[in-house]
């Protein structure tokens, strides 16, 4: 499959990439660069979580580059503690973190060791685990939900492209939790592996999502048109990579969590 045609469902059922081969992972020299660079080159590789329920994956959509303690929007900005000690760790190893109480998000570490940089995770298309991911999202979960209603449990009226378009979306439906905060991506249980090189001409940039410091920075990156990317927000100036910018026209409008 080519890059420009990497991020279209297969044929007969939406959000899943047929017959996926799984390649081998991304060497650690691809995450010792600037984060910008690997949240770009992030882009059409497949990230594969492992668990005792079985194996499930995505390729990567979206994604948002997180700059270090300089950056205010970064959990880096309050310097090395507890909770940040993996996002300061060997590139090329996870950063898991909970947020509003309620989802898990996962990060690639990217630069140099200890220099407190990442790339978040926001939307994936799913390769593999598609049935199991559906349980993860409307069955298991929904059952643990306090007063959640029978219809969200078993999936009527849900749509694959909703499974992992977000970034919590995507930790729920992979099975990523905090169990998974500091270990490599290079092996099992987490991984990410090479997948489809997408093209610059696909590729749009964008502000991050959900932040209000540095929230103009253009550190977002994401498949044009892909189904599977969270919602732009119409105010958002985003551009061509490496070209002109634009007002965002709010094609994708799925959630963002």
């Amino acid at each position: 499959m080519g890059g420009a045609r990497a991020h279209r469902p297969a044929s007969g059922t939406e959000g899943v990439v047929a017959n996926a081969a799984r390649r081998r992972p991304l060497p650690r020299s691809f995450y010792e660069r600037d984060s910008k660079v690997v949240a770009r080159a992030l882009l059409g590789a497949v990230l594969e979580c492992e668990t005792p329920d079985g194996r499930a994956s995505g390729r990567i959509v979206e994604t948002e580059a997180y700059l270090g303690p300089s950056d205010p929007a970064s959990h880096a900005a309050a310097g090395l503690t507890a909770r940040t000690r993996h996002l300061f760790g060997r590139p090329g190893s996870a950063y898991v973190y909970f947020i509003y109480g309620v989802h898990w998000c996962v990060n690639a570490v990217a630069g140099r060791h200890g220099a407190g940089t990442a790339v978040l995770i926001r939307g994936l298309e799913p390769v593999d685990g598609l049935a199991l991911m559906r349980r993860r999202r409307w069955v298991r979960g929904g059952a643990r939900r306090k007063g959640a209603r029978a219809a969200t449990l078993d999936g009527v009226g849900r749509r694959d492209r909703d499974l992992t378009n977000g970034p919590g979306k995507l930790c729920a439906a992979l099975g990523i939790d905090g169990r998974l905060n500091g270990v490599t991506l290079l092996r099992p249980p987490l991984t990410i592996r090479a997948g489809h090189d997408i093209p610059d001409s696909l590729v749009v940039v964008s502000p991050r999502i959900g932040i209000t410091r540095a929230a103009e920075l253009p550190c977002r990156f994401y498949v044009r048109d892909s189904p599977y990317v969270s919602r732009t927000p119409s105010h958002f100036v985003t551009e061509a990579f490496g070209g002109e910018s634009k007002r965002s026209e709010s094609r994708n409008t799925e959630s963002r969590k």
